[in-house]
């Protein structure tokens, strides 16, 4: 891994979360907001820990590779969508060959989708105060 690419922070974001990650050569650590290890921030989920490790799995580098993660708005949901993003960007960036697995499972596109915000004079973004004839 060249110099330049090792400090590279790469962001992602799904939903109100947004990720900031740096890969950088190691044993597979992986640490989140500076103190949390990968299983005691999500827990025991399963579901959401495959979601996060397949990029690494499918590039092969989940045991060459320390990742640095900060985390920030959205849920633990949107969050681990949003680490998802970030870890497959940084990916294509570390290693060209990387970019063609990962865009060809659907990686690198960001799903922007978003809650769509509140307007004035209404209860909520559609949503309207109850109408009263009389």
């Amino acid at each position: 891994m060249r110099k330049s690419q090792e400090n590279q922070i790469v962001t992602g974001k799904r939903k109100r979360a947004i990720a900031r990650a740096r890969l950088k050569s190691g044993e597979g650590k992986i640490l989140i907001n500076g103190k949390h290890s990968f299983e005691e921030y999500f827990g025991n989920r399963e579901a959401l820990k495959q979601r996060l490790l397949k990029p690494l799995e499918m590039t092969g580098d989940i045991d060459k590779l320390d990742l640095f993660v900060n985390l920030q708005g959205g849920g633990k949901v949107g969050q681990a969508d949003a680490f998802t993003a970030a870890l497959a960007k940084a990916l294509a960036s570390h290693k060209e060959s990387n970019r063609k697995v990962l865009k060809a499972a659907g990686m690198l596109t960001r799903d922007s989708r978003i809650k769509e915000s509140k307007k004035y004079g209404r209860k909520k973004a559609r949503k309207r105060f109850q109408f009263s004839k009389r």
